[in-house]
């Protein structure tokens, strides 16, 4: 997409939005609302920088939608999953490198200090925290109040409340301080989502992340006069303040979430992409890098418009972490997202260009399409992975687009299998996130396998009927909160074609994909020997009617026995021909009787290709359906079997073991073995190591 009549149109219609304003001052971004509007917040919050502390005020306009009058509401309070080493998230942190050992000045928390309707009547004490998910009683996370009086449909509750808030230091799990820097991310009490009659409200933990309803946000954030601010939405104003602090206003609209970020050392690139503005915060020390930062975003933004649709904000910022507070690096906010950035990074290692890719991706697939990370991480960890497999390809290649160093490329894909393939049977894919068997299985289920899954499922229907399953998904989902099902669905209905059984196994079971070629040969016809009771004559005819017949078999398929696919109809071996032999030729010559036996090793089915080279230069595919355990497939032509591979083109993402994929009857010379021994050695090597390379891991484990 570029700089079209749209865009040039929807740079201006956005200037004279912003320029209206509403009776309080705040902007206005659209003229009708995008969202619900469910959940909408007014806070003011100041930043006591020396306490590492934050002062808010907050009102809360909350609607019931649901059909029925609502008896209790549920707040996220999410600090308080760093406010001793007893809360739920810091149970199941114990073994993630992510949770820093704290001194007692460092541990986090969030405070409710009054809560009243808009009479002014105190309800804290119709509170009490609450455990839905593991019964812990030392979690705090989960704050239930019970109303007065129910909430009838269609109405909307008002709430007061006044809070205090401690970041830890160091940042753990995408918030935090570090000396100067902060980054307040989950940082005030946050309403649950109610549906299908009750509240989703879940605790903190530590391999989950958020859900939330849309909503309008108005937020005063009060800094340090030399800090420099960047959150979600617009700042429309600043107000200095006679106690050498200054109020940043921001609004947002049609957002579920919002994030804040304020330190004196940022250096600020502006830049633009489209009609999207973009603004870096970058370290100092990470000055030299600055430009790729920018430059990373503005690729991102433009790729995601062109490829599934309209970026409906008009402005994006980056925020890079300083030293020391990785943790806070590679999260998702609306409008607002976290970077990461090595030091010395040389341009060769894309690391910093992937993160930004990835996390601005989570602006379509969960701030846009609000899926539940909760319970269905996938729906936006694996969409998002496989859409940054894209657009790592797309924009620096398919081979070395994530390392490209001293002739040692390596690709994003190749990551995302080897994070998958270390344990690839553990779990399901749909569970709730506090489930899975470790941190690094959640990794693989959420993020490596579905993204291995969808790029499976474009190499079957092709990556136009991709991009328009993914449009689709955008634009019949966005502010909305689907389940699996309604992808499912969305697949179907744009393929034509049903797609169940595969996501049946890919998501619902812990089946393995693993087709192997298990033997191959390729030995001479000879003459038939021993007795038989015919005479001479018939024998003869017999003989010469079935090398006619055999003849016939190797002779290309013609078109009334192929169906539009150049494959033979209802057979569960089905055979295509790359060039046509000569009957009358293949009778002349020698003939050669080719076996290749196949064999599913895993419980995942799915129809696979089968190459066979030969020695004349034809290859021949046969299609097989994959659902026997093992299959063999015999060919009898005038020319000797060279190699068999299943999945020659590498379509199937999902298959565990590619080195028993392909066998050779040509035995390499004594040079070629030992080489492709050692190849082999360290192919496994590494394969076995895949937190070697797995840079969600390794370097961002928040994204």
């Amino acid at each position: 997409m570029t700089l079209s009549r749209r865009a040039c149109c929807m740079l201006c219609l956005t200037g004279l939005l912003i320029m209206l304003k509403t009776s309080s001052g705040q902007p206005v971004l659209f003229s009708q609302p995008k969202s619900p509007r469910i959940a909408n917040y007014d806070i003011d919050v100041r930043l006591d920088a020396k306490a590492r502390l934050l002062h808010g005020r907050q009102v809360l306009h909350w609607r019931n939608t649901a059909g029925h009058a609502v008896e209790d509401l549920q707040f996220h309070l999410y600090l308080n999953g760093f406010r001793n080493d007893q809360s739920t998230f810091m149970r199941e942190s114990r073994d993630r490198h992510r949770v820093e050992t704290l001194s007692e000045e460092g541990w986090g928390y969030i405070q409710i200090d009054s809560l009243t309707n808009t009479a002014g009547e105190e309800w804290l004490p119709r509170t009490a925290f609450i455990q839905p998910d593991d019964g812990n009683p030392n979690d705090k996370t989960v704050l239930h109040l019970l109303l007065p009086t129910p909430l009838n449909p269609g109405k909307t509750i008002t709430l007061h409340m006044a809070f205090t808030a401690k970041l830890p230091e160091p940042p753990m799990a995408r918030t935090g301080v570090k000396s100067e820097f902060v980054m307040a991310g989950q940082w005030f009490p946050k309403i649950g989502v109610y549906e299908n009659s009750a509240w989703n409200c879940h605790q903190f933990h530590a391999h989950s992340e958020f859900y939330a309803d849309f909503g309008v946000y108005n937020v005063n954030i009060t800094v340090p006069k030399d800090y420099i601010v960047g959150a979600t939405g617009l700042c429309y104003a600043t107000t200095e303040n006679p106690d050498s602090t200054v109020t940043h206003r921001y609004h947002a609209e049609d957002v579920h979430d919002f994030a804040w970020t304020a330190s004196p050392d940022f250096i600020v690139l502006n830049g633009e992409s489209q009609d999207v503005k973009i603004r870096a915060l970058v370290q100092k020390d990470h000055a030299s890098m600055a430009e790729r930062y920018l430059k990373a975003a503005e690729i991102a933004v433009a790729w995601f418009q062109d490829q599934y649709g309209d970026y409906p904000y008009p402005n994006l910022t980056v925020v890079d972490p300083r030293r020391g507070a990785g943790a806070a690096g590679g999260m998702e906010y609306p409008t607002l997202i976290t970077a990461w950035g090595a030091y010395g990074q040389p341009q060769g290692f894309r690391a910093l260009e992937m993160v930004i890719m990835h996390e601005f991706g989570h602006n379509y697939w969960y701030h846009l399409v609000a899926t539940n990370e909760f319970e269905e991480a996938w729906l936006d960890e694996g969409i998002n992975t496989f859409s940054e497999m894209q657009i790592l390809a797309d924009t620096y290649g398919h081979a070395g687009n994530m390392i490209d160093l001293c002739g040692i490329r390596v690709s994003d894909a190749h990551l995302q299998r080897m994070g998958y393939i270390a344990e690839p049977g553990l779990d399901p894919v749909l569970q709730p996130a506090w489930k899975y068997y470790s941190g690094s299985d959640y990794s693989s289920m959420s993020y490596n396998k579905p993204g291995l899954m969808l790029l499976t499922l474009q190499n079957m229907v092709g990556r136009e009927t991709m991009n328009r399953i993914l449009r689709t998904w955008l634009e019949r989902w966005r502010f909305k909160h689907p389940r699996s099902s309604d992808f499912i669905a969305v697949v179907n209905e744009v393929t034509g074609q049903n797609f169940d059984g595969f996501f049946d196994q890919a998501l619902r079971t812990t089946a393995v994909l693993d087709y192997s070629v298990s033997e191959i040969s390729s030995d001479e016809v000879e003459e038939s020997r021993g007795l038989n009771f015919f005479p001479a004559d018939s024998i003869a005819a017999d003989s010469a009617a079935d090398s006619a017949a055999i003849a016939l078999t190797t002779t290309a398929l013609t078109a009334d026995t192929l169906d539009a696919s150049g494959f033979e109809p209802d057979s569960a071996s089905l055979r295509q021909k790359a060039k046509p032999d000569s009957t009358e030729q293949a009778a002349e010559e020698k003939l050669y009787c080719s076996t290749v036996k196949v064999r599913r090793l895993g419980e995942f089915i799915l129809p696979v290709e089968l190459q066979m080279i030969f020695s004349d230069g034809d290859t021949l595919i046969e299609k097989w359906d994959g659902k026997e355990r093992w299959h063999a497939f015999s060919i009898t032509r005038p020319a000797r079997l060279l190699s068999a591979a299943i999945d020659a083109e590498n379509k199937i993402l999902l298959d565990v073991q590619l080195t028993n994929n392909s066998r050779t009857l040509e035995r390499p010379s004594r040079g070629k073995a030992k080489l492709t021994a050692r190849l082999l050695f360290w192919t496994q090597f590494f394969m076995d190591m895949p937190k070697f390379f797995n840079l969600f891991t390794v370097f961002s484990p928040n994204l």
